[in-house]
């Protein structure tokens, strides 16, 4: 029920984003997923991505700083307080939420978000008893 996530640290100049994406798009890995955390001198790029072990490569043969790590994939209705309940039943397991992001491509009516928790096997488990959709890596490609 985890997706892989991959980071990759950027330099905040001019163009460096571009560079990871024409890498990217040279390997044919194509990118569904993304967020970026911002500070003076750089970045840190989060993204859900069709083969992450291999962009992770690619992208560490071209200079680039990356790794791969779990995040959960939580799919509900698009509509207002959906993702309150997921919100919800989070904190009332005790569990924290690091960050969150959505993903480029969705199904009709719904909306995938990423999330990244403290602890991820509980969170599998309260979301799961409480009806939430949580995709794999499958069901995003």
């Amino acid at each position: 029920m985890f997706v892989k996530q991959m980071s990759v640290f950027v330099e905040n100049t001019t163009g460096r984003l571009a560079d990871i994406t024409q890498i990217l798009a040279d390997h044919n890995i194509d990118l569904m997923a993304s967020t970026i955390a911002e500070a003076v001198d750089y970045g840190i790029l989060r993204c859900i991505v069709a083969e992450p072990e291999e962009a992770a490569k690619v992208l560490k043969a071209k200079g680039f700083s990356a790794s791969v790590t779990e995040v959960l994939a939580v799919s509900l209705e698009n509509k207002p307080g959906g993702f309150n309940q997921v919100l919800k039943v989070l904190a009332d397991a005790g569990i924290s939420v690091g960050y969150i992001y959505s993903t480029i491509k969705s199904q009709e009516g719904e909306a995938v978000i990423m999330i990244k928790v403290a602890d991820p096997q509980k969170a599998v488990e309260v979301l799961q008893a409480n009806g939430v959709k949580l995709l794999a890596m499958g069901d995003l490609v």
